[in-house]
This record gives structure tokens, C-alpha cells and sequence, in this order.
């Protein structure tokens, strides 16, 4: 796995700035919901402190990427009817109120009013909670529960289509993604404001040396080509990138979009609440192969254990995507936060800390588990740097 840009540097500030931006002009930019004949506008950047001192926790998770898009269909398992729920790559947060409604609804139709869900992740608990507003009696079988689960460990942000599936299989998923993504959209909505934060609008800035739409230059990544279905598909329901035109960043293009956050650690325990307030039992379980869904009491099952179903049921249409994050010390004040492609870094404005992405080029298939300590110490030493170049601007 290769590491770009090893940066000296410690703690750097950012001095308050203000951003001008106008409109983006373009393909699709008067369509509803658009930011077209918004105007300009400035806002104030509040300053990031950044440096390896800051760090105050370092994780890695391997997202399960299917390239024909999440499974979610029914198979039958010895005497049990498996509903499968799992393999949503970078969008399973995103995703997990729409797919659970396509889930729940399979599950429904064996019949039974009393289910299993197996895995307290994104995906098992707000399948749970929605198969109890379906009028069902539901059971979690888990190994690990929230703070320990993989997905406690995504970087947090709307990504309704990182991952999801192949350009080559876009076609035949267009329509479920879409479905999907519009459902959990709108149940995204109703948590805004509520105690805790779940949810959250952020504005996140878009760095780049090269104009917006050049052709990339070569990596070595490996990956396949994705469908952009959330500009081809949702542009009417989400907010659209505008061109800032003039900007503190030391790059000379910059977009800016508003982005939805996931605050983790309060969500978690909001659907966790909910499923406990609504009746729902949790049992300690380990499942290691299919048998194991035999000493599962329920009949009707729903199987939402995201990458480790590529080894519970041998599916090696699971591709591991790895990632590794690592948090600096809160700052309430930051509303903002930026990607820059070309340097391999990405920060959040989590309220539980500052997230920080490292982006290697070795991630995809790589299913190698391992914190690698530098990989985040590099990250935010070239976040630093950023920040370093923007105080001097």
C-alpha cells in the first residue's frame, strides 16, 4: 500500500477567513432543489487545529462491496427463511431505512409476526426498528454491539452510492438504489433537530488542482468504475454543488456542497432506544457458518451481518474495501469540513471529534485488518500542512 505525501508538521491554525461563492452554472443546475439563481453569498470559516498531538482514537473497518449492488432476497436455510440484508459498501448508514423497508417487507410475507435480525450494526438496527413499525415482534442476535460493531467505525457521511455497486450493473440496480436512497432521504429528514443531533446539515469543501469534470490522472487503485446515481437519479432532492470563487484553500478549484452527517455515536444510541423502548430483545450470539441459524428460535430471519457474511456463508461476491480513520479532539465551533483528492485526505466535523480520512491506493481488495499508525499520523500531518498553506494565504 503506498503512502503519498509524508509531511513534516505539528499543530497548525487556520485564521478566520471569510468564502465568497456563486452559483454553479452547468448541466442540471436549474433543476428543483438545485442551488442555481442562489446568488453569492460569504461565510465565515472558523479556525482547525490540526497536528498528531490532537489524535484520540485510530480505526480500521472493511466495507463489503458487491459489484452487483447489496443482496437483499430471501433464501431458505434448513427450516428457516433467511432474508438477506448486507454487502452495501460505503453507503450502509446511507442506506440502511431504505433497504431495510425492502427487507422487512420480504420478511412479512412468510408470514410470521415474530423475526429475527442478526447483527446490531447500521443495517440490524434500523432494520429491527423498522420491522417493529411493521407490527413485528423482533429479536437481535449479535456478537457485538454499538460501540464494537464495524459500522461505528464509517467516516459518517451521506454517501447514498460510494461503492454500491459496478457501472456494468448499474442499469439493473438503478431502480432499487433509487428507492432506496429516496426513502432514507426522507426518513434522514425527520431526525434534524431532534435531542443529540443525530443527523446533521455540514457544509463540505471539494479541493482540486484541476478544473471540475478533467479526467483524473492513473492510479494504481484497482477499482472498478462506479454509476454516480445520486446526480443522475436524487439531483431533486439534494442539495447541488456551487462553485466558490473566492476561498482560503491553497488549491485553485473549490466546490462547495452542503452534506449530511452522521453523529455515530448519538444515532446509535437513538436506534438503539428505540428498539429497546419498542419491546426488542438482544441475545449474544455468534453465528460462524449457516448451520448456526438453526439454534436461532424465530422462523423468519433477517441476516444483516455486512462484511462478516462473506465468511458465514462463503460469499465471495464480498469484495473488502479497507479504511482507516482516526479522530482529533472535538471542536464544536467547526461546521465545515474538506476532501482533497490529490493528497490523499478528507476531515468530518464530527461533534465526537474530527475525522479524519487517510486514502491509499491499496484499499480496495484488501482485506487486511491491521492499524497501521503511520497511515493516520501521515494523514493528518498532510491535513496540517493544508491548513499550514491556508493560514499563510
Amino acid at each position: 500500500m503506498q503512502r503519498r505525501h509524508f509531511l513534516k508538521g505539528s499543530a497548525a491554525l487556520l485564521s478566520t477567513l471569510p468564502v465568497a461563492v456563486v452559483a454553479a452554472q452547468g448541466p442540471g443546475s436549474s433543476a428543483p432543489g438545485a442551488t442555481a439563481g442562489m446568488g453569492a453569498d460569504t461565510r465565515t470559516l472558523a479556525p482547525i487545529v490540526a497536528g498528531p498531538d490532537r489524535i484520540i482514537e485510530m480505526n480500521v473497518c472493511t466495507r463489503p462491496f458487491r459489484p452487483q449492488g447489496p443482496r437483499i432476497e430471501t433464501e431458505r436455510i434448513g427450516r428457516k427463511q433467511v432474508v438477506h440484508n448486507y454487502g452495501h459498501g460505503g453507503s450502509g448508514w446511507s442506506l440502511s431505512w431504505g433497504s431495510a423497508q425492502l427487507a422487512v417487507a420480504m420478511a412479512k410475507e412468510t408470514g410470521r409476526q415474530e423475526i429475527a435480525v442478526v447483527g446490531c450494526g447500521a443495517i440490524g438496527l434500523t432494520t429491527a426498528v423498522v420491522a417493529q413499525q411493521a407490527g413485528l415482534r423482533v429479536r437481535i442476535y449479535a456478537k457485538e454491539r454499538p460501540p464494537y460493531v464495524r459500522s461505528n467505525f464509517a467516516t459518517g457521511a451521506w454517501t447514498p452510492d460510494s461503492r454500491i455497486c459496478t457501472a456494468e450493473h448499474a442499469a439493473a440496480f438503478a431502480e432499487r438504489w433509487e428507492s432506496m436512497a429516496r426513502y432514507s432521504f426522507r426518513r434522514y429528514q425527520s431526525l434534524l433537530g431532534v435531542a443529540g443531533n443525530p443527523i446533521e446539515w455540514r457544509d463540505m469543501y471539494s479541493l482540486s488542482d484541476l478544473p471540475p469534470g478533467s479526467p483524473q490522472p492513473n492510479n494504481e487503485s484497482g477499482e472498478p468504475e462506479y454509476p454516480n446515481f445520486e446526480r443522475e437519479l436524487i439531483q431533486d432532492i439534494t442539495p447541488q454543488n456551487v462553485d466558490v470563487v473566492s476561498h482560503p484553500f491553497p488549491v485553485p478549484y473549490v466546490r462547495r456542497r452542503p452534506t449530511l452527517l452522521f453523529n455515530i455515536a448519538s444515532y446509535s444510541r437513538l436506534l438503539m432506544g428505540d428498539f429497546l423502548a419498542g419491546g426488542g430483545r438482544i441475545e449474544t450470539y455468534a453465528l460462524t457458518d449457516r448451520s448456526d441459524f438453526a439454534a436461532i428460535e424465530e422462523r423468519t430471519i433477517i441476516n444483516c451481518t455486512g462484511y462478516g457474511a462473506r465468511a458465514l456463508l462463503a460469499d465471495d461476491s464480498i469484495i473488502p474495501v479497507r479504511g482507516q480513520t482516526c479522530k482529533l479532539m472535538p471542536q464544536p465551533e467547526l461546521d465545515y469540513g474538506f476532501y482533497y483528492g490529490s493528497r490523499h485526505v478528507a476531515v468530518y466535523p464530527r461533534r465526537d471529534g474530527l475525522l479524519v480520512q487517510a486514502q491509499a491506493e491499496g484499499d480496495f481488495n484488501n482485506d487486511a485488518e491491521n492499524l497501521d499508525p503511520n497511515e493516520s499520523i501521515s494523514a493528518v500531518q498532510r491535513l496540517a500542512e493544508i491548513i499550514a498553506q491556508m493560514k499563510r494565504a
